[in-house]
């Protein structure tokens, strides 16, 4: 139970990657999404919760499998962060790449309050949340660019 409980909070393995496994697993999180992208936005959502229940439970267990605290190898929040970034985005691959950027930018900055979540929660739930964070604020930055950077190509 415990090898499948780190498979998943790492992103069946992206995250021990040697350098930047946050970036890997954001990498990988964009196979899964790829396959959900066109749900409809109710089911969208769902798949979204799963992630986050499972994602909360995983990260959690694997927390204490690992002793230590918020390890860097457990990237399912990442995953969960690309999903939230990439809700609604454009159906453009430099949309989707931009988004990932953002994303990345933000988990790695971490301005407030995805640095109060970070440094406040703890367990399952803290790891989650401050990606979740970081992916609302890269979700707004990509819809609320995107129109822009088309309208300044065109």
């Amino acid at each position: 139970m415990d090898r499948l409980i780190v498979a998943i909070a790492t992103g069946l393995y992206t995250g021990l990657i040697p350098k930047a496994p946050g970036t890997w697993g954001s990498a990988f999180a964009l196979i899964p999404w790829f396959f959900c992208r066109n749900l409809p936005l109710p089911t969208y959502l769902l798949v979204m919760s799963g992630i986050f229940i499972v994602g909360y439970l995983a990260a959690g267990s694997a927390e204490k499998i690992l002793n230590r605290p918020d390890p860097g190898c457990i990237v399912i929040d990442e995953i969960l962060g690309i999903f939230v970034t990439l809700t609604l985005a454009p159906n453009h691959p430099l949309a989707w790449l931009l988004g990932f950027l953002l994303f990345r930018l933000f988990d790695i900055v971490k301005p407030f309050p995805v640095s109060w979540l970070d440094s406040h929660l703890h367990g399952g739930i803290g790891i989650m949340a401050d990606d979740i964070a970081a992916g609302l604020y890269a979700l707004v930055c990509l819809q609320l660019c995107w129109p822009l950077l088309i309208w300044l190509s065109a």
